[in-house]
């Protein structure tokens, strides 16, 4: 048992390392050493916002993190899931607070130079927690989140700007997504948003801000009515660089209430120091509701340890 789970661990691991070098090998630019990636353009460079950036259409390539955190530890997991509209979920009265955190996350571009030069992508995210280190039940996936997403991003002008200083405007977003956990009754969860945002850029700092208004649904259709309560609709993500090393500090809130949501904090740094893009360490660590979908209701600070795919 324990060998079977290790060796399955250890095939994730290396999974990063294979996708990023088949990802490189499609890509025209140059690798990026250590030098260039201190000075590079991050948002322009993933975001293909300038015309020398542009990859052209169907390019896979990576979207939110990729990571796995083989060591995920949570301060109050939660063994009675619940909501409003579908009472007590099955007991998980035997869940372990140790498990692994694991995502993937991919994008490919649908059209290019679409109105005023902005693109429309096509995404899909997958976001699992896993009891992997529970052997007395059979080490199973606790939970997961599946999320498609359609959404446009139009790179900002010079001439739009707005900002003082050195700080600029990068691009705008709108988008449409779905988010499930793919289970029945009483344990589904799910909701469908539309989303406006952007992104600015004052030297190494990266702002980005996100605000989801959900898609109502009625009756029997709604599995969590009161998600947006505890998990938010507005989220700010502050990311910045120190040489090759990168922070992130993300804020989810109901509106502008500072009641509920969430916290996260990021950190990562290159496995190897000459490729920081690439594989990646990962520390994360997370206090607040709605981790994943199964959990929206529920409080609770975790933090985890792993590796990460950087992809840019």
């Amino acid at each position: 048992m324990w060998m079977r789970k290790a060796s399955l661990i250890a095939l994730l691991l290396v999974t990063p390392l294979v996708y990023g070098q088949d990802l490189s090998e499609t890509e025209q630019e140059q690798e990026i050493d250590a030098e260039t990636f201190k000075e590079i353009d991050l948002i322009g460079r993933f975001w293909e916002l300038g015309e020398e950036q542009k990859r052209g259409i169907f390019e896979l390539r990576t979207f939110n993190p990729n990571f796995i955190l083989p060591v995920h530890h949570s301060s109050n997991i939660n063994m009675q899931p619940s909501s409003p509209s579908r009472g007590a979920g099955t007991p998980l009265e035997s869940s372990k607070p140790n498990e692994v955190k694991l995502q993937l996350s991919l994008r490919t571009k649908l059209l290019e130079d679409l109105l005023l030069d902005g693109d429309l992508w096509v995404a899909y995210s997958q976001t699992s927690l896993w009891q992997a280190w529970n052997s007395e039940d059979s080490s199973p996936f606790r939970s997961t989140n599946y999320k498609p997403e359609v959404f446009y991003i139009l790179p900002w002008k010079d001439t739009w700007d707005f900002l003082p200083g050195d700080a600029e405007v990068r691009f705008a977003k709108a988008g449409l997504a779905h988010e499930s956990n793919g289970q029945r009754k009483p344990d589904s969860r799910s909701w469908n948003y539309i989303y406006f945002g952007g992104a600015a850029e004052w030297g190494p700092v990266i702002w980005e801000t996100t605000w989801k208004q959900r898609i109502n649904e009625t009756g029997d259709d709604d599995d969590n009515p009161d998600l947006v309560r505890y998990r938010g609709n507005f989220e700010n993500r502050f990311s910045w660089r120190s040489s090759l090393s990168t922070y992130s500090l993300t804020r989810i809130t109901r509106e502008l209430s500072w009641d509920k949501g969430s916290w996260q904090l990021d950190f990562t740094h290159p496995v190897n120091s000459s490729k920081p893009d690439g594989l990646r360490f990962y520390i994360q660590f997370f206090s607040g509701y709605g981790e994943t979908l199964l959990d929206y209701n529920h409080r609770q600070n975790r933090i985890g340890f792993g590796f990460l795919l950087l992809n840019i």
